[in-house]
């Protein structure tokens, strides 16, 4: 999966899960768009089923540092590389 791929498999799921209004790479989510730790939860959650695997305890506490969109693709994309070897 290419990182054009994630990135518009995310954007989905921001806008009709989360109802983000024109998200941007760059959109802080917390000041943004008001996404809280109980959002982060559920959007690791559909990352896993969209993914088709479970996250790591150490890989979900790598995401406590993600800020932006650009945060979650960066975060992503070594993670869906190292596992679709």
């Amino acid at each position: 999966m290419t990182r054009d791929v994630l990135q518009e498999k995310i954007l989905d799921i921001l806008v009709r899960d989360f109802e983000f209004q024109d998200p941007q790479l760059d959109d802080n989510l917390r000041d943004d768009h008001g996404f809280d730790s109980i959002d982060a939860i559920e959007l690791l959650g559909k990352i896993e089923r969209i993914f088709g695997f479970s996250l790591t305890r150490e890989e979900k506490e790598k995401a406590m540092d993600i800020r932006t969109i650009n945060d979650i693709l960066d975060y992503l994309e070594p993670i869906y590389q190292g596992r679709s070897k």
